[in-house]
C-alpha cells in the first residue's frame, strides 16, 4: 500500500469527537485551520482564506484581542466589588442590629431597611 506524500494525517488515525461543545468547537477550528494551511502551501487558498488569516495575524488583531481581555478582566473585577458590597452591607446591617439590641432597642428584621429605622 502506498503511503500519501502530504502532512496531513491519514483518515484512520483521527481523533475521537470531544465530549463538550467548546473541545469539539475547538477541534473544528483545529481542523480548518490545517486545511487553510494545506491549501496555502499548494497555492489554492481563496482570497477570503488569505486575507483572514493576514487579518488574524496583524498588530491590530492582536490589539483588539488585548483590549478584550482586559473588558473581561474588568467585568470581573466590577463582579466582585458588586459582591463584595453586598458583604459589607450585610456585616452593617448585622453591627447596627446589634447596636440596637444593646442599646435597648428592637434589632432590625432581615427585610427592614436600616437606613429608615436609624431616623
Amino acid at each position: 500500500m502506498k503511503r500519501r506524500s502530504s502532512d496531513s494525517e491519514e483518515p484512520g488515525t483521527r481523533r475521537k469527537p470531544a465530549t463538550t461543545p467548546q473541545g469539539r468547537e475547538s477541534q473544528l477550528v483545529s481542523m480548518a485551520l490545517d486545511l487553510v494551511e494545506e491549501r496555502l502551501r499548494k497555492g489554492t487558498a481563496s482570497a477570503q482564506e488569505v486575507t483572514h488569516l493576514l487579518k488574524l495575524g496583524s498588530s491590530r488583531e492582536q490589539l483588539e484581542q488585548q483590549r478584550i481581555a482586559h473588558e473581561n478582566e474588568l467585568m470581573r473585577v466590577k463582579i466582585k466589588a458588586v459582591e463584595q458590597a453586598k458583604e459589607i452591607e450585610e456585616l452593617y446591617r448585622n453591627a447596627i442590629s446589634a447596636m440596637r439590641s444593646y442599646s435597648g432597642q428592637e434589632p432590625l428584621r432581615g427585610d427592614d431597611d436600616y437606613d429608615q429605622d436609624l431616623l
